[in-house]
């Protein structure tokens, strides 16, 4: 499909993935609805995406996200394409970690990225149309060490991401879950400690990774192609995710449960 004046959501924009799946859809005609936290940051990101709407806030802020998402829905008619690509990584080991890491990451990568889908899924579901795609990670696909936090929100999100996919099966909305690798941004250096704190430094197999605009020009042609599971990732890592990839027989196995009413079933009990 073409994604010409289609309106594209992205949260997490203003850096790495996100930025560059702006560019993208930019190039290719969309209209893009701009999120992150750093107003000045998703400004520069703008600067190379034509028409934008710039929504600022917390994607743990409840308030800020209905408000948002009112405002984008309004803006050009409605919302075609959600990406939920705000995230942070981890680099501890599990034996170190403070609880209080593992609910921020949790609430960050899982909690708040179901909130944002929440919000759309009727907007969606009532026009008949749209895509919702979902950042995980190979972390996502495998446990991966010093990730544990990581992984557990990023195997959440493919989880809720392909569940939805099949409650949403006969309403024309599409689900995509993209699994990147190792991309070349910042999320080893903004990677949370231990502790809490921000890493500060990066790790050589981010440095030497896919270049995220390669990244994200293929996962907007697997979107455009309507793949439900979007592995990007090179060597060893794609070798991993491929070794994890749900068997496409199978999403269409419980999409089937779907058209012959189990959700009707399960709540006329």
């Amino acid at each position: 499909m073409s994604f010409e004046n289609k309106t594209v959501w992205i949260t997490g924009a203003s850096s790495g993935i996100g930025a560059a799946l702006a560019r993208e859809f930019a190039s290719r005609g969309a209209h893009l609805v701009l999120s992150g936290r750093d107003e000045a940051r998703l400004a520069e990101v703008a600067t190379d995406c034509g028409e934008t709407l710039l929504l600022p806030f917390d994607v743990r802020n409840d308030d800020a996200l209905a408000e948002a998402t009112a405002k984008a829905a309004a803006w050009k008619g409605g919302v075609d394409v959600a990406i939920a690509n705000a995230g942070v990584s981890q680099r501890s080991r599990a034996l170190k970690t403070d609880m209080q890491v593992y609910r921020d990451i949790i609430d960050i990568d899982l909690t708040a990225q179901i909130a944002f889908a929440q919000g759309l899924i009727g907007h969606m579901t009532e026009r008949g149309s749209g895509h919702l795609a979902f950042i995980s990670s190979i972390a996502g696909k495998v446990g991966v060490p010093m990730r544990t936090a990581y992984s557990a929100a990023k195997f959440g999100l493919a989880g809720y991401g392909d569940a939805l996919r099949a409650e949403l099966s006969q309403t024309g909305v599409q689900v995509h879950v993209i699994y990147p690798g190792s991309i070349a941004t910042d999320v080893s250096r903004n990677a949370l400690t231990a502790g809490g704190e921000k890493r500060g430094r990066s790790d050589e197999v981010i440095d030497n990774g896919i270049a995220p605009s390669d990244a994200a020009r293929t996962m907007v042609d697997a979107m455009a192609a309507g793949t439900r599971e979007i592995i990007v990732a090179e060597g060893g890592e794609l070798a991993m995710g491929e070794a994890r990839r749900t068997p496409d027989a199978l999403f269409d196995q419980v999409a089937a449960m779907v058209e012959r009413g189990y959700m009707d079933k399960m709540e006329a009990e």
